[in-house]
């Protein structure tokens, strides 16, 4: 997102969003008696405290409305999350860098033929719902490209969540800006050196559960679960931007870039 693009936004609304923890819920009573709490429809930005699991669910929430999203870490991890400080919110509003990440949609058939449709920001995960392993066949923009992949799962990352599931799936980090997915076998047993593929963020991906009623799969969007899935169809949706705010030098591009050098 350009410096001119930053300045369209104004900060002089703030609503601020809790865990429930009594951490985060300290923080909004102090937060609330510096700065109050507009109401979200009416906020300039939401300001989010807790962890990760709250940032996601927060981005959600505002997704249709494009409304920036900064938060302040009152969790444990807090990778998308600022430091906490009291002090000088606006300024930092005011000189924060705006990351702009787009989610996939995911258009999954379950083995009764119901069709559910959700959207994820870190990824969307095939997983195998008994002890086992499940067989899937994957096409991209419609031509087949593995006829069998058994495996414990699947996944689908974002490069905002390259470094989350996909990470520990031993997938690639994606750098912030980059036209990609990351498509990341989870325990694969065969092919057993496959390692997954980097797709153009432009592809269409279809996987088709193999053995469905036997061999039973889930399909997850970030924290959206469907049971008995037979076919998973993910791409990303460009026409959906979601902004997030963090502080200079802490940047979601410098924080992957970090990740990828280890610390």
């Amino acid at each position: 997102m350009t410096a001119d693009q930053q300045t369209r936004f104004r900060f002089d609304r703030i609503a601020f969003l809790s865990s429930g923890t009594p951490e985060a819920e300290q923080a909004l009573g102090r937060l609330t008696t510096l700065y109050g709490n507009a109401d979200p429809p009416q906020a300039d930005v939401v300001v989010a405290l807790g962890g990760d699991g709250l940032m996601l669910q927060t981005l959600h929430r505002f997704m249709a409305d494009r409304k920036p999203i900064y938060g302040m870490n009152r969790g444990s991890v807090g990778f998308l999350m600022n430091e906490y400080q009291e002090q000088g919110l606006r300024e930092r509003l005011a000189d924060s860098h705006a990351s702009l990440v787009h989610p996939l949609i995911m258009r999954a058939t379950d083995t009764q033929g119901r069709v559910s449709t959700a959207r994820a920001i870190n990824e969307v995960s095939l997983l195998r719902q008994s002890y086992q392993a499940a067989k899937m066949a994957i096409s991209v923009d419609g031509k087949e490209r593995l006829g069998e992949l058994v495996a414990d799962g699947l996944l689908i990352a974002t490069p905002a969540g390259s470094t989350a599931y996909n990470l520990s799936a031993n997938g690639p980090i994606l750098p912030l800006d980059a036209p990609l997915m990351a498509l990341t076998p989870i325990s694969a047993f065969r092919p057993r050196r496959w390692r997954g593929a980097l797709l153009p963020d432009k592809a269409s991906v279809s996987i088709d559960v193999l053995e469905a009623a036997k061999r039973p799969v889930a399909a997850v969007a970030d924290h959206f679960e469907i049971k008995d899935v037979a076919r998973v169809e993910v791409r990303m949706d460009h026409d959906t931007g979601l902004v997030l705010l963090h502080d200079p030098g802490h940047s979601l591009d410098e924080r992957i870039l970090r990740e990828q050098f280890g610390y």
